[in-house]
């Protein structure tokens, strides 16, 4: 059994997809976009599901990718535009302090610091960050 962190960006999938690749990358293995639901599974009829917003057909469905050895999971939701990730971070264990200091620089670019990166007790480098779609990241380099 895995546990896979399932993200809906709401709306701003393929905008992080684009981000993670040049800044983590992460490799997309599998994406599938809402045209491509069969007519068949598509919910039309009143209250039997959400609607998404009129053009929304090039929007993700749902994608798979992976960060290092990682797989992710991700989706544009119902592509409202608001993505919230509240209660829960994606760690990144990194071999040394240089690659923690770099992931940290390119994920806080237009994110926000939540702890700055430092040595601790526990680590050459740790820190918190919620990059600019709002996921929130540790880094850690352990001695």
């Amino acid at each position: 059994m895995h546990a896979i962190p399932y993200l809906y960006f709401d709306g701003r999938c393929d905008e992080a997809l684009e981000f993670y690749r040049s800044a983590l990358g992460a490799e997309v293995s599998e994406i599938m976009r809402f045209k491509d639901m069969p007519e068949s599974e598509q919910q039309h009829e009143e209250g039997c599901g959400p609607e998404l917003p009129p053009g929304s057909g090039e929007k993700v469905m749902h994608c798979s990718f992976r960060i290092g050895e990682t797989m992710l999971m991700a989706s544009d939701g119902l592509c409202g535009g608001k993505p919230r990730f509240e209660g829960i971070s994606l760690s990144l264990n990194v071999a040394d302090a240089a690659e923690a200091d770099r992931l940290f620089a390119v994920l806080s670019d237009g994110g926000q610091v939540q702890m700055p990166l430092g040595e601790t007790f526990f680590a050459k480098r740790f820190g918190m960050v919620a990059d600019r779609f709002g996921v929130s990241w540790m880094i850690i380099a352990l001695p």
